[in-house]
């Protein structure tokens, strides 16, 4: 097996400087070679045409520039959301999600192959997690889209495959350099982070000061049943988690996500409902609510038997919420028609591989 080399992509470009300083090259061929990799968005060296033919041989022997191979992207007829399953230099795949919308593209990415949270209701984490990321891996999902896309990505959302924030140096790193002015320069409030909710993670990245949008995956207005559906819940409780997004909230004055997949006869009764109003009343502050909940009908996977609840029980869930002054919307359903779980485009794409082996 040929040895899988480092990617260049995943220097940031004082480190890209240093190599080039320790090969004899100037201190200006870093940027021209983190334009290519980052803002030009080359997938070889032959693109890049400034750099001297000795330069790049040499890189090239010790360093890979390589994009993702997209193996499969089928497109929604419902509303051109394109899903691509990209396989990586080492074998492993990860699925990837560009959407269109009228104020920009969006894509969302993942930032684990496979994970390990235990999430009943998501088919990325059926078959655990194989590895992390790196950023270089991540920032390539969104480069290899915009380039068969044609089009420039002006969001992104890390709720792919894999709990970012188990990925915490990886994902730092790579908003940096998303968000770099010598890349792609996507500020960092056109990014959303989603996490199962790690309290120390949390109280890291508002330290460091980030200013992402962050996203809780709360699901259940209490301990017990969050605990049904989301293992990690047994580690962290609601205690430990929610003072963690309020302090994210205090050093970033960044409004946070709480994302709830509704679930028939789990966490949709009205009871419900009102149980998590008062469980996020804290946050309606100075006459309006500093968060947002994104109701989210589950889409079932063969693999467990959870229900989609009705459009008609989500809207009244809905409704109570915002009766009860907690911002709420039902998430707009995108590319329903080709696997829309988290991971299960991928999960299907494998079982088919295996089944032609």
């Amino acid at each position: 097996m040929n040895e899988i080399k480092k990617s260049l992509r995943d220097l940031e470009l004082g480190e890209l400087t240093e190599i080039l300083l320790e090969a004899g090259e100037q201190a200006f061929r870093a940027k021209q070679l983190y334009a290519w990799l980052h803002r030009k968005l080359a997938g070889s060296y032959a693109e890049m045409t400034n750099l001297g033919t000795a330069l790049r041989e040499k890189l090239s022997r010790s360093y890979s520039v390589a994009l993702p191979e997209p193996v499969a992207v089928p497109e929604s007829k419902l509303d051109g959301t394109k899903k691509f399953i990209f396989r990586l230099e080492d074998g492993h795949v990860i699925e990837s999600v560009w959407m269109k919308y009228r104020h920009g593209n969006s894509v969302c990415i993942s930032s684990q192959v496979g994970c390990r949270m235990g999430c009943r209701f998501c088919a990325s984490t059926l078959d655990g997690l194989a590895r992390s990321l790196s950023s270089g891996e991540m920032l390539a999902q969104i480069y290899q889209i915009q380039r068969l896309t044609r089009e420039r990505v002006s969001n992104v959302v890390v709720m792919g495959s894999g709990e970012p924030l188990d990925n915490y140096p990886e994902l730092t790193r790579f908003l940096r350099m998303i968000s770099d002015e010598n890349g792609l320069h996507i500020s960092q409030r056109n990014i959303t982070v989603s996490t199962c909710g790690l309290p120390s993670e949390i109280r890291q990245l508002a330290s460091e000061g980030y200013a992402i949008t962050l996203a809780l995956s709360l699901h259940a207005p209490n301990d017990t049943v969050r605990q049904t559906l989301m293992p990690i819940a047994r580690r962290y409780s609601l205690q430990e988690v929610l003072p963690a997004m309020e302090y994210y909230f205090e050093k970033t004055g960044r409004r946070v996500t709480f994302e709830y997949s509704v679930v028939q006869g789990v966490n949709d009764t009205e009871d419900e409902a009102r149980e998590l109003a008062r469980l996020l009343g804290n946050w309606k502050r100075g006459g309006s609510c500093q968060c947002h909940v994104n109701l989210i009908p589950v889409n079932p996977i063969r693999e467990r038997g959870w229900k989609r609840p009705e459009r008609r029980s989500v809207e009244a869930f809905r409704q109570l919420l915002c009766r009860n002054g907690i911002n709420a919307t039902i998430r707009r359903e995108m590319g329903s028609d080709i696997s829309g779980a988290c991971g299960q485009l991928r999960r299907d794409y494998l079982r088919e591989e295996t089944a032609e082996r």
